[in-house]
């Protein structure tokens, strides 16, 4: 029997199915997106999202949620036209994929804990036509998410180091041949390869430690901005006119109001 909480969630997504389908067939702006023109689009929404969650701000991600949840119902409603499929096949699929991958849940699988859940949601997807366990990581991902999603799949089939100790150990290998590349005047290929590595080693570490990088890295981003916003904010003159030693007072400065 349905709860009140599954049919409030039903009606409100019935709803906006029915308003998607309005838009679809009387608005010159809906009738004119495709598949393509909307992805910037979602893109866009995904990161503001990402921006409202660090942000801890509740209202927003209530209305950024509403937002993708609108180019998923979007999207679905065009490929329908095309005769591929339509919303309720989508929701279907991914039921039926969450069932099987479940199979401690919808099945007689004993799990021990989370870690073991993702061990066997690895092995599922390659017995069930995956060629690979990073088949599933998006080629268009940043950088440092991509790198992290991969560490963490494989390390679901045992490609992982025993300790954070090892890890450490790895970065200061890596350090150790960007500054020999770089010292020996290597080319720039060559310098970029091995500055890449570093930054793999580390995302590497960030996992062990249990640290996510992207987000860690984007707070760093958002104090320097706010502590460098300070320094304009307070500088005496034109900041191309100071020397650092002057804007570095600002900066320490910035510091101490940052714990106010």
């Amino acid at each position: 029997m349905m709860t009140d909480r599954q049919q409030k969630s039903q009606e409100a997504f019935g709803r906006l199915c029915r308003i998607m389908d309005e838009l679809r067939e009387q608005c010159p702006w809906d009738r004119k997106q495709t598949l393509g023109s909307l992805r910037n689009l979602t893109i866009e929404e995904t990161y503001e999202l990402a921006d409202a969650i660090l942000d801890e701000d509740l209202p927003g991600i209530k209305e950024e949620i509403g937002d993708l949840m609108l180019h998923m119902v979007f999207y679905a409603r065009i490929a329908e036209e095309k005769g591929a499929f339509d919303i309720a096949e989508a929701l279907h699929a991914i039921c039926d994929k969450l069932v099987e991958r479940h199979p401690h849940i919808y099945g007689d699988t004993q799990v021990a804990d989370a870690e073991e859940v993702k061990q066997n949601w690895e092995k599922i997807k390659l017995r069930t036509g995956k060629k690979s366990v990073l088949e599933g990581v998006p080629r268009s991902l940043p950088a440092v998410v991509k790198a992290y999603r991969m560490q963490e799949k494989t390390a679901q089939v045992g490609f992982e180091w025993d300790e954070p100790g090892q890890v450490w150990a790895k970065v200061q290998e890596e350090l150790g041949e960007l500054q020999e590349a770089i010292h020996e005047g290597q080319d720039a290929s060559r310098v970029e390869e091995e500055f890449g590595d570093v930054l793999f080693a580390l995302i590497n570490y960030a996992r062990f430690i249990q640290v996510d990088p992207e987000t860690a890295l984007e707070k760093v981003n958002r104090k320097f901005k706010q502590r460098f916003e300070y320094i304009e904010a307070h500088a005496p003159t034109d900041l191309k006119s100071m020397t650092l030693e002057e804007m570095d007072v600002l900066w320490e400065e910035s510091k101490r109001y940052d714990r106010k």
